[in-house]
């Protein structure tokens, strides 16, 4: 379905005939016209900023790595799903300011879903998303861990907007530099790697730790909140 088609959708209740609240699911969440609308908007603002893509895109990639990591380190399923759920909307709060947008997001998350998700599942979901951020953020949960590396690990050439303006913003290039990233989950050795495969004729891999350093440092306290060491591969080499 089409996401113009997924916003013509009426919203349903996620209630049983009791009245109690069910399970609401990633897909419902991605139906829910209301978000859809905040992640567009969240989207417009940061490339309104001169920001990297902050969209559908990158909230569906995280909310799949988000998924696959707890999956892997063998959680159950609902907390696999909230942490998809969690890193799907972990952006929205873009969509007023990119300062405190975290919390902002987590807020608005609130308004929308307080009467369709079951309580204690929201309350994951929101710290998740108000802790994101190097700004004060931790990892707070599982769920919150997951949100954190799926987010940061993100680097990608695809996420920038226009190449010409590699030259000149550093974010903007070492993004455009990165070939390929993936983050693998090793769930016997209780490893999560991030391999990264950067053109070094576009930006050197200093400039990769000039921006993403304090990421990757959260990141690693992620990693340890999954009883889990992180490791940054780069062409390669490992270099944490």
């Amino acid at each position: 379905m089409s996401q113009a088609a997924r916003q013509r959708q009426p919203a349903t209740r996620a209630t049983d005939a009791s009245g109690e609240h069910r399970l609401l699911t990633l897909e419902e969440v991605q139906q829910e016209a209301h978000i859809s609308t905040f992640i567009a908007g969240a989207d417009r603002v940061m490339e309104g900023l001169g920001y990297t893509e902050h969209g559908f895109r990158h909230a569906n990639l995280t909310s799949r790595i988000a998924f696959n990591i707890l999956s892997r380190l063998g959680f159950e399923g609902r907390m696999a799903e909230l942490a998809s759920i969690a890193a799907y909307l972990h952006d929205v709060g873009n969509m007023v300011a990119r300062e405190n947008h975290g919390p902002t997001g987590a807020l608005l998350v609130y308004d929308v879903l307080k009467e369709r998700m079951h309580p204690g599942d929201l309350s994951l979901v929101m710290s998740a998303i108000g802790n994101h951020e190097e700004e004060g953020g931790e990892a707070v949960s599982p769920v919150s861990a997951a949100v954190i590396l799926a987010d940061k690990s993100d680097v990608h050439r695809s996420r920038v907007r226009k190449s010409a303006q590699i030259d000149f913003d550093i974010h903007d290039r070492v993004n455009y530099a990165a070939e390929q990233s993936f983050l693998r989950v090793d769930s016997s050795a209780r490893t999560i790697t991030l391999e990264l495969t950067i053109d070094t004729e576009i930006s050197h891999v200093m400039e990769y730790f000039e921006i993403f350093l304090h990421r990757m440092i959260m990141c690693r306290r992620a990693a340890q909140r999954l009883d889990c060491q992180f490791k940054l591969t780069i062409n390669g080499a490992t270099l944490l």
